[in-house]
């Protein structure tokens, strides 16, 4: 018999766990989002003509690459984060401020990637 917890949808949804919650959810995020590139990079490989046209015009798309950049590179920084922190078990009690550090990377590289896509994208 598995656990039986009465939290609605919207509790959940109002829980606020601040930094170490906003990077949970935006893990999971970020592995869904790399799921579904894959599936349609797939996709793309099985289905020949329109077909396979419409689905590549789908991850070719500039807002779609921001999109996978986002999850790729959050994905990776926040695994490498959660993986010091499992390796140094001392230094749990530092978790916000790795945090904070996890941003201070994700941010700028973030920024100038989707500076470099915007431009590209627009022709520049």
């Amino acid at each position: 018999m598995g656990l039986s917890r009465n939290v609605s949808l919207w509790t959940g949804l109002r829980y606020k766990g601040q930094g170490p919650y906003l990077t949970f959810i935006l893990h999971r995020v970020g592995g869904l989002g790399m799921g579904i590139f894959v599936t349609i990079h797939i996709l793309a490989s099985f289905l020949g003509g329109e077909g396979g046209v419409l689905v590549n015009s789908i991850y070719e798309n500039w807002m779609f690459q921001i999109f996978i950049f986002f999850c790729a590179l959050f994905h990776a920084i926040n695994g490498l984060r959660i993986t010091l922190l499992d390796l140094f078990p001392k230094l749990i009690e530092h978790e916000h401020e790795a945090i904070w550090i996890e941003w201070a990377v994700f941010l700028p590289t973030f920024g100038i990637a989707v500076l470099a896509i915007v431009t590209t994208a627009l022709g520049g």
